[in-house]
C-alpha cells in the first residue's frame, strides 16, 4: 500500500483524520490535514508533563514532594465557580483512593500518562499553571496546539475555553522530548527527557497506536479519546532503524454510530493501528 493508498483508504472515513509521519529531526514522510485541530482528548497531559519537568528543574516544583489529593479546582474562567472530576469518568481508581491524603507529583503525573487520570492531570495542572503549559507547547514549535482549561471544567468549555491539539504539533512535543533525550533541546536537559520518555513507555492504554506493531516494539506515546474523537501520538523505536514519530488524531461519526461505545471504539482503535501497521512496513524508507 502506498501512502496514496492510504489517503484513499482513509478519505473514505466520515468527519477528519489527520496523520504525520517522519523520522525525528528530518521533513516529514506522510502528512494528512497535519494542521487541522481536533479537541485534544488526553493528549494534551504530555504538554502538562513538560510543564512539571520544567518546573522542577527551574527549581519551582519538588516532584518528589507529597502534596494534597484533592478533588476542587479554579475555572479557566474568570469568575466561574470551583469545579470537581466525575470518577466514573476516569481511567485510575488508584488516584481517587488518596483523595483526601497526599501524593507525590512525580506519582500523579505517571498516573495521569500511564492510565490517564483526569483527576491526576487537573491536580498537575495546578500545581505549574496553564500559562506554563502554553510554554511547552510554544517551546516544541506548535503551531496551533492550546491547552487553555482542565478536564471537566465546564464552565470554561461553554465559554469557548477549550483544549486543542494538531498532529503536527503532537509530532513536534514527542520527537522535540525524544530528540532531547540525546543532546541538550529547548523542553528538558536530557535527563529530563529520558525521565519523560520513560513515563511514556510506560502507557498501559496500548489498544491504537501500539496495536499495529510487533509485539515487544518500543513506543512512547499517549492517546486521548471521547465520544467522536480518538487520537494516538507516539515515537517508536524499532531495534533495526532509526526512531520515527506517527501521530493520527481522528474526529469521526464512527465514534457516534453503532450498537455501543465499546464496539465502535474498536472501530476507531483497529483504524490507527492500521495506520501504525502500515508504517512499521515503511520504517527504512522513510525520508531522512
Amino acid at each position: 500500500m502506498t501512502w496514496e493508498d492510504l489517503d484513499a483508504h482513509l478519505d473514505k472515513v466520515p468527519g477528519t483524520v489527520s496523520a504525520y509521519v517522519g523520522r525525528l529531526g528530518a521533513a516529514p514522510t506522510w502528512t494528512r490535514h497535519a494542521d487541522a485541530t481536533h479537541y485534544a482528548a488526553s493528549t494534551m497531559k504530555v504538554a502538562v508533563l513538560v510543564a512539571l519537568h520544567r518546573a522542577a528543574e527551574a527549581g519551582r516544583l519538588d516532584l518528589d514532594t507529597p502534596i494534597p489529593v484533592r478533588n476542587s479546582f479554579d475555572s479557566a474562567l474568570p469568575g466561574a465557580p470551583r469545579f470537581t472530576n466525575a470518577q466514573h469518568y476516569d481511567n485510575d481508581d488508584a488516584v481517587w483512593a488518596r483523595v483526601g491524603g497526599m501524593a507525590p507529583l512525580r506519582w500523579l503525573a505517571e498516573r495521569m500518562i500511564v492510565r490517564s487520570s483526569n483527576l491526576a492531570t487537573n491536580i498537575c495542572i495546578g500545581q505549574v499553571g496553564l500559562p506554563a503549559v502554553a510554554e511547552a507547547w510554544t517551546l516544541a514549535g506548535a503551531r496551533h496546539s492550546v491547552t487553555g482549561r482542565g478536564i471537566e471544567d465546564f464552565a470554561a468549555r461553554d465559554a469557548g475555553i477549550d483544549n486543542l491539539v494538531t498532529a503536527a504539533d503532537l509530532a513536534a512535543l514527542l520527537g522535540g522530548l525524544a530528540l532531547g533525550a540525546g543532546q541538550p533541546g529547548p523542553l528538558a536537559p536530557p535527563a529530563g527527557c529520558a525521565a519523560m520518555l520513560d513515563v511514556l513507555f510506560a502507557q498501559e492504554h496500548r489498544e491504537d497506536l501500539a496495536a499495529g506493531l510487533p509485539e515487544g516494539t518500543r513506543i512512547a506515546h499517549k492517546n486521548g479519546w471521547v465520544r467522536g474523537v480518538r487520537h494516538g501520538a507516539g515515537v517508536v523505536f524499532p531495534d533495526d532503524a532509526p526512531p520515527y514519530a506517527v501521530v493520527v488524531c481522528t474526529t469521526t461519526d464512527l465514534a457516534d454510530g453503532g450498537p455501543s461505545g465499546e464496539e465502535v471504539e474498536d472501530d476507531v482503535c483497529r483504524l490507527i493501528a492500521q495506520v501504525s501497521a502500515r508504517v512499521w512496513a515503511a520504517r527504512h524508507d522513510l525520508a531522512g
